[in-house]
């Protein structure tokens, strides 16, 4: 009886403080279970998004930052620009200032020798924000030099007096006339040989534009 009760209560100790862990032990399942093992909280977590929806007319103002001009921009070379005043709605800025906008050169117009004014015009159809692309429509922008038919008419005035003067000197009247006649030739022919002004827009030149057309966007909610 003795040696039965001693094998008893060795059987039961041998039970004693069994549990998970030992048995995880046994098995060789280190692996953590309950809330240690949970994942951090936000870890990984992507930042909330909303939709937002800029309806056309919406001005978009800009300042350049590549260079277009009438006697060296060609169609189709692109144009650079960014975002000089931050877009917001109900207060809240959805396209921050220095966004990027592109477009492209879509005219160009040398000035004429003769007539005909120099003219560049572009228009941006894309931006990106938040990392994201979006193609834009906006109103295109155009520049065209000043006329110079006011100074045009000075340099044959100019051409015509100097002749007059110096026809006067060496012909009395009759002379001024004929001098008159070849120096007003000479001024003109001044003005046809020289074109007029260029446009010139460098880095940093202020324009302005507008949405066309409603443009939506997904911003940080």
């Amino acid at each position: 009886m003795k040696l039965l009760n001693l094998l008893a209560v060795a059987a039961l100790c041998a039970g004693c403080g069994k549990g998970p862990a030992a048995d995880n032990a046994a098995t060789g399942d280190t692996s953590v279970t309950g809330s240690a093992a949970a994942e951090p909280a936000g870890a990984g977590a992507k930042p909330d998004l909303r939709e937002v929806t800029l309806p056309a007319g919406t001005t978009l103002r800009l300042k350049l930052q590549s260079a277009v001009a009438s006697d060296t921009s060609q169609v189709e070379d692109t144009v650079r620009a960014e975002l000089r005043q931050a877009v917001s709605i109900d207060g809240k800025p959805v396209l921050p200032a220095g966004t990027e906008v592109v477009g492209n050169v879509t005219d160009v117009k040398r000035s004429g020798r003769v007539k005909g004014r120099a003219l560049v015009a572009y228009r941006f159809n894309s931006l990106r924000t938040e990392g994201e692309r979006y193609d834009i429509k906006t109103s295109p922008l155009s520049h065209q030099a000043a006329a110079t038919k006011g100074e045009d008419a000075k340099k044959i005035g100019i051409g015509a007096g100097a002749g007059a003067a110096i026809g006067a000197i060496f012909g009395g009247g009759g002379g001024a006339a004929k001098g008159a006649a070849i120096g007003g030739g000479a001024g003109t022919g001044v003005v046809l040989a020289t074109r007029g002004k260029e446009v010139h827009l460098g880095p940093g030149a202020e324009v302005t534009t507008k949405l066309t057309a409603p443009l939506t966007l997904r911003v940080k909610a």
